[in-house]
């Protein structure tokens, strides 16, 4: 072997360990450090999904809750108007029911009068004095019921409860004043339902 390669082989000899030193000093990423990090952003991920999973169950169920409540509701306002009507219907239809029932007697009375007048020994007073009593009886009834009679006879005359029928003269009267009523009125409950019909007097002619 000449100088010229026992020189080359030994330049080659001293490379080689530090061609391998460098190669060793290369540092490559490590699989397992990725993959923790992978998973951590998985595990974060899934617990942001199993939060947004409860919340909506959550507002589910809120809204569920409310509509149960809102069927409950307008079932409750249904009935109660169903009632309501039923209640109006009633009243309207059987509003005169007690008023009805207490004019009975007042009919049976009639009754009795009419087969009282009918009888041989039946005499006018006899007669005069039933239909009294009915007659009674009859405006009782009508008391009772708050029904009362308008009977203004010596009263100064009043438009909201009387109806001249006519004017006359009379020395004995105050003028505006009802000296004949030709037919009663009635009220009920202060209401006015039939005005009484009556003779006014006015102020005699010459005075």
């Amino acid at each position: 072997m000449n100088p010229e390669q026992k020189q080359a082989e030994a330049e080659t000899v001293d490379q080689s360990p530090a061609e391998e030193s460098s190669e060793a000093a290369v540092e490559y990423p490590d699989s397992g450090a990725e993959s923790a990090a992978d998973n951590a952003v998985e595990d974060q991920a899934s617990s942001g999904d199993e939060d947004l999973s409860a919340e909506l169950a959550k507002a589910q169920a809120t809204v569920k809750d409310y509509w149960d409540q809102i069927l409950r509701l307008n079932a409750e306002i249904e009935n109660n108007r169903r009632r309501a009507q039923r209640d109006i219907e009633h009243a309207h239809k059987y509003a005169v029911k007690q008023f009805v029932e207490s004019l009975l007697p007042v009919t049976d009375s009639l009754e009795m009068g009419m087969s009282a007048a009918q009888n041989d020994n039946a005499t006018l007073d006899s007669i005069r004095e039933g239909m009294q009593m009915t007659f009674d009886m009859f405006v009782q009834t009508l008391e009772k019921n708050g029904i009362q009679q308008v009977d203004p006879t010596g009263q100064p005359f009043d438009p909201e409860l009387h109806q001249a029928m006519t004017l006359q003269e009379s020395a004995d009267h105050a003028p505006n004043t009802v000296i004949q009523v030709m037919q009663k009125g009635y009220v009920l409950n202060q209401r006015l339902i039939r005005p009484a019909m009556v003779v006014v007097s006015k102020t005699t002619e010459g005075n």
